[in-house]
């Protein structure tokens, strides 16, 4: 994720321990989160292929592009390296400092001379201005249900006519029965990247009431009434999805 060649193995959940702590972007997780996440996000890779893609076709001449919850800004350098209108910035921010740590050495290695702020924050306290591009990747999850109508708003109200929005999220579904397959052949894919069942379990354990996921429809009618022309799904794979929203 961070372009660099120094990935760790993810091994956090290996062991078993008597009481799974909550989850935490602290350093333990910053330095194996490369790995974490694509042994642990299906479509991971071609979600960030495509933000590159997208900000090629929508960034806007004069604007800002923002990655809300960059961690070690991969969405950054996607955005980065497809922008092609001119005057163009990105601003990058996550709460967690060895997260932005880790974001600042990868952004200093990368080639592309569009400027990016990074910065330690809030992003509930962020004022969103002149945007064309706001990615949340996989970021909403993690913010208390009650404040995600106000957050999507303010991006809303931040964007350029024209402007986008990338949300990416670990939805559920209401069906019981389509929920359990989902969640089966998830579990399956993280086997088949090499996690046994220990660490399947405990993570699961250790993200209880941290990422709190929506549905489909939820996603939707938030999008919607924020005044976005159009709020679409264009990537799913489990229960992973992304979606695309026009202002």
């Amino acid at each position: 994720m961070n372009n660099t060649d120094d990935k760790q193995a993810d091994r956090i959940f290996a062991e078993p321990v008597g009481q799974v702590s909550p989850f935490c972007f602290d350093e333990t997780v910053a330095a194996v989160f490369p790995d974490m996440i694509s042994r642990s996000v299906p479509g991971y890779s071609a979600i960030l292929s495509m933000i590159g893609d997208i900000s090629e076709r929508y960034a806007q001449d004069n604007s800002t592009c923002y990655d809300l919850g960059c961690s070690l800004g991969a969405a950054t350098l996607a955005m980065r390296n497809g922008i092609q209108a001119k005057n163009c910035r990105i601003r990058s921010i996550d709460n967690s400092s060895a997260m932005i740590k880790r974001c600042e050495e990868a952004i200093a290695l990368d080639a592309s001379t569009i400027p990016v702020e990074i910065s330690c924050g809030d992003i509930q306290q962020l004022e969103i201005k002149k945007a064309s591009i706001v990615v949340l990747n996989f970021t909403l999850q993690f913010i208390d249900p009650n404040d995600r109508q106000t957050i999507l708003q303010t991006i809303y109200d931040g964007l350029l006519p024209g402007g986008i929005l990338i949300l990416s999220e670990k939805v559920h579904f209401d069906n019981t029965s389509h929920q359990a397959l989902m969640t089966e052949l998830y579990h399956n894919f993280k086997r088949v990247n090499g996690y046994s069942d220990l660490e399947i379990a405990q993570k699961r354990t250790a993200l209880e009431n941290v990422l709190r996921s929506d549905s489909i429809q939820t996603h939707q009618q938030r999008l919607q009434q924020c005044g976005f022309s159009s709020a679409d799904l264009w990537f799913q794979c489990f229960t992973f999805c992304s979606f695309i929203a026009i202002k």
